[in-house]
């Protein structure tokens, strides 16, 4: 078995690049980790973001009723404008 020889310097080198991999790989980890939590977040909000949708699109099923209800509406507002017109008619007679 034969053994390498290394200077101090060399071997200094060695522990310096050894532990650089170590750190490396701890920072690595350390971002994949944040990575994964924040995916993870951002699925929830998906989610979130879709049942809101869903919920949306349940309150807006019944939309072919909007067409119908305003004209019913614009009948009864026709209706009061021609009592309101009347009334003004009438009440200007009865004051003079």
């Amino acid at each position: 078995m034969s053994l390498l020889a290394l200077t101090s310097t060399q071997e200094n080198l060695w522990w310096g690049a050894v532990i650089a991999g170590f750190v490396v790989v701890l920072a690595v980890a350390a971002l994949l980790t944040t990575l994964v939590v924040l995916v993870r977040r951002i699925e929830k909000r998906v989610d979130l973001v879709k049942a809101t949708l869903d919920e949306a699109a349940k309150n807006t099923a019944d939309t072919a009723l909007i067409a119908e209800t305003a004209a019913r509406v614009e009948s009864v507002l026709a209706e009061g404008l021609e009592h309101h017109l009347f009334l003004g008619r009438v009440l200007d007679k009865v004051r003079s």
